[in-house]
């Protein structure tokens, strides 16, 4: 009996799940594997809200392999060694993996070849499993390896050829193999964890995903930045972890629309960086452009925009939904990222390390190149551009619906007053003073 291991990585669901159908149409018997890698759950990289978040997707994602025969099974340790025991227990012939773009997830790919080749087990990568394009099949004309400027990206994105979106197995036949049993919510990592975190899963994330494309995503161009009115897809994390896919709403989504097209560019902008990051493994901790910054060591400054008491209310409002919810709208994340980068002057790798602690989200490429993007060393083309928190405040929370859901102390002020509480007599005990000022930028 052929036996395959369809390796899940960033790819939690059954839906269009090119790992999992090629796995499912080469074996016999197919091993759903998933490995707890401790060197991401206990190293630098630990993040206690993904943790959790990857607890309830991996409950969600058995549940899903068990409706149709199987079950996933989980393993901890070393990715590598553990493949190479799963694969000498069931005799597999093939593991099949997503195709991924960061440094670790390229040096895991190449042990695994290695190990698995004494073995005679060939490993098949798949493109367009975490994202909707293969990040090496769209190349700008020039002849380079990736594309500098995001605009024509998004042309030639939208011309490109999408795979054939993929149903789920209708059932799967599981070898017997020992598997270690799910892990709870707080097991996988030590540390607080948001208290308003969203449950992961493709079950949840799916149920999310015709929500979304059922109406909302109609006023998606016109209201997407409207801080108070919450008007986000919020399918970042799943998107993040695969729970949902990236090709499926492409295949879903009328881009002859407007709020359909400026979704679609958002989908587009985490392909984009998914390609940069392929092409330059080195932008995910040193500059892409070196614009000489000079970036300042202010400790007291930086606790202030971490902890959301800058006394810059639609600064803070962002920052303090990191923490409950770990999660922040784009707009949020721009203005509170060039508060820091821009005008606080803070190198943008102290920001990204600590969006990368709470966001659900932050994978390697979007995180750490989109605050390239709003520092200046990235690929923004007008790398100068300074977010005034007040202009932002002004135009994206207009009646201050955001900031007071976010600074209760404030939640008193009356409508686009609450953005200068300076000018509102408020105590500063009760909330602080700017620690910059902003009004002239």
């Amino acid at each position: 009996m052929t036996v395959t291991i369809a390796l899940f990585t960033r790819d939690l669901r059954v839906r269009d799940n090119p790992v999992l159908t090629a796995a499912h149409r080469e074996g016999a018997a197919v091993v759903p594997l998933f490995v707890l890698d401790d060197a991401i759950l206990s190293g630098r990289f630990a993040a206690p809200n993904r943790a959790r978040f990857l607890a309830a997707a991996l409950a969600e994602l058995d549940a899903e392999l068990r409706a149709i025969g199987g079950r996933l099974v989980l393993r901890r340790g070393d990715v590598v060694a553990e493949v190479d025991r799963v694969v000498a227990q069931v005799h597999a012939e093939s593991v099949h993996v997503a195709a991924d773009v960061s440094g670790y997830s390229r040096r895991r790919e190449r042990a695994l070849r290695e190990r698995l080749a004494t073995r005679d087990c060939l490993v098949y990568t798949h493109a367009a499993t975490i994202t909707a394009s293969d990040p090496g099949a769209l190349m700008p004309s020039t002849g380079r390896d990736h594309f500098t400027v995001f605009t024509p990206y998004f042309r030639r994105w939208c011309a490109a050829h999408w795979r054939t979106r993929l149903g789920k197995p209708c059932d799967l036949t599981l070898p017997r193999v020992v598997s270690l049993p799910l892990p709870g919510a707080g097991e996988l990592c030590s540390g607080r964890a948001s208290p308003q975190l969203a449950v992961g899963g493709e079950t949840t994330g799916r149920k999310m995903m015709w929500d979304w494309l059922s109406g909302p995503i109609a006023d998606y161009a016109r209201r997407s930045d409207d801080l108070g009115a919450n008007a986000t897809s919020r399918l970042s994390p799943y998107l993040h972890f695969g729970c949902v896919s990236p090709v499926e709403l492409m295949h879903r989504i009328d881009m002859s629309t407007e709020g359909g097209h400026a979704f679609a560019r958002q989908l587009a902008w985490r392909d984009f960086h998914h390609q940069l990051l392929a092409a330059r493994p080195a932008a995910a901790w040193s500059d892409y452009r070196d614009r000489s910054n000079r970036w300042r060591d202010d400790p007291q400054a930086v606790d202030a925009w971490c902890d959301g008491h800058t006394g810059h209310p639609i600064v803070d409002a962002g920052m303090r939904q990191l923490r409950a919810e770990g999660w922040m709208p784009g707009r949020a994340r721009l203005i509170a990222a060039s508060f820091l980068a821009k005008s606080l002057r803070v190198d943008w790798r102290v920001g990204a390390e600590h969006f990368r602690y709470w966001l659900v989200d932050a994978d390697l490429a979007n995180n750490q190149l989109n605050w390239q993007w709003i520092a200046g060393t990235g690929t923004d083309t007008r790398p100068n551009r300074v977010l005034n928190p007040l202009r932002q405040a002004e135009r994206y929370d207009p009646d201050g619906a955001y900031v007071r859901r976010w600074i209760p102390e404030l939640a008193h002020l009356p409508g686009a007053r609450i953005h200068r509480p300076w000018r509102g007599n408020v105590d500063p005990a009760d909330y602080p003073a700017p620690i910059i000022d902003c009004v002239g930028m």
